[in-house]
């Protein structure tokens, strides 16, 4: 039997009358703590901010002000924004042989006096045990698989060293904002998800060299390196004003609080409010909010100083979003407010979403038929070569259902 839609019309109900009940309320809260925050000045929030690591929340260093909202800048009168975003066919134990497809897909933006557009899509199939494992350098057994979320994040690596390539074939002499889809921070690699060596190669060999290539090509033009997240779920700023407001030591705060909430006050007003709740109240469309240094472990323990992780969040219009930059950009005006200004019109010419990332995402993209044309292209080339194209049992029995 099949899902009772009945029963569960009817729980969906009850939920969303629940919400409408608590909606007003929840305004109320949010409004209190706005105002307390407004209360805190900026010494005071980025001294409390500064190290919060002993706390049982991920908490944003203030550097700016807590909160606040500020105006975008005209673009100039030429400039570029190049784009690129990536998407993979994982390893398939099913299949005879071992590889990953990676598909990267980019576009090349020039407006002014000379518009034109650029759009690119490179495949790689990695076969080779160097692209399918990474080796522990002080034990020549030691290696990891490149498959599932691993593969996910040099999927990301390689979308910055692409982006890389792509922006230092820019047309010289224009302003150039680099864009990814996504985070700049590799959340994966938090806690002990990997081995040291296999941190180190994802993050010292391969993101970080990316980031400098960029932060070198700044020090003769205007370019940016910026990661756009849509619909973030983020609480790092709201954390601030209740790491800010809190007046009791880590030790009663490890017992009373978690990332979502606090038995305490006052910093139980912020309870369940995400960083845009604070922001679709703050910010007009178009203006960002304070930058923030985020306080995450990756960021903070990983990357060179240089390339520590920085963000602000900023009204397309249809959302919030946030945009992530390296500290590089962020403390520098002129760049700062080349990535505020182009992002706010890369949202209003996308409907909302930065343009030169949809773009990216549709030359990019592997749809399910893709997958399914893919796997025939492998079973047909190696029956060609005489080879044998056998799958498992159990792959075969969900390609042919018998009931």
């Amino acid at each position: 039997m099949g899902l009772d839609m009945g029963q569960t019309v009817l729980q969906l109900d009850r939920l969303t009358q629940s919400v409408r009940g608590a909606s007003q309320a929840r305004e109320d809260r949010l409004t209190a703590l706005i105002n307390a925050a407004a209360s805190i000045d900026p010494e005071t929030a980025a001294e409390k901010t500064s190290d919060t690591r002993q706390r049982p929340y991920l908490a944003a260093e203030v550097d700016e002000s807590l909160l606040g909202a500020y105006p975008p800048l005209e673009p100039p009168a030429d400039w570029v924004v190049a784009a690129v975003d990536g998407s993979h066919i994982d390893v398939d134990r099913h299949l005879p042989v071992a590889c990953y497809l990676l598909n990267f897909g980019g576009c090349v933006l020039t407006y002014g006096s000379q518009p034109d557009a650029t759009l690119f899509s490179q495949p790689h199939l990695a076969t080779t045990p160097e692209e399918l494992y990474i080796s522990d350098p002080a034990n020549s057994m030691g290696e990891e698989m490149i498959s599932g979320p691993l593969l996910g994040l040099v999927r990301t690596v390689k979308e910055l060293e692409t982006l890389a390539d792509t922006v230092e074939q820019c047309p010289p002499g224009l302003p150039v904002l680099g864009l990814v889809d996504g985070s700049l921070v590799l959340w994966g690699l938090s806690g002990q998800a990997y081995r040291p060596y296999v941190t180190d190669a994802i993050i010292n060999d391969g993101l970080l060299p990316a980031m400098k290539r960029l932060e070198k090509l700044s020090e003769t033009r205007p370019v940016a390196l910026a990661a756009y997240v849509s619909y973030p779920r983020s609480t790092e700023a709201v954390n601030a004003v209740r790491c800010s407001l809190c007046p009791h030591d880590n030790t009663i705060c490890t017992k009373s609080c978690n990332n979502r909430r606090s038995a305490q006050q006052p910093c139980n007003s912020a309870n369940e409010f995400l960083d845009r709740n604070l922001f679709q109240r703050l910010l007009e469309p178009g203006w960002r909010s304070p930058v923030y240094k985020t306080n995450s472990s990756v960021s903070r323990d990983s990357y060179d100083e240089a390339n520590k992780v920085y963000f602000f969040y900023v009204n397309a219009g249809e959302e919030i979003g946030r945009v992530e930059v390296p500290k590089w950009v962020a403390k520098n005006e002129t760049l700062l407010s080349l990535t505020h200004g182009l992002v706010w019109d890369q949202c209003q010419r996308g409907q909302g979403y930065p343009v030169a990332i949809s773009e990216s995402h549709e030359q990019a993209v592997v749809s399910a038929g893709d997958r399914r044309v893919f796997i025939r292209m492998l079973t047909d080339s190696l029956e060609r070569q005489g080879l044998s194209a056998a799958t498992s049992q159990k792959d075969r029995s969900k390609r042919s259902p018998w009931v």
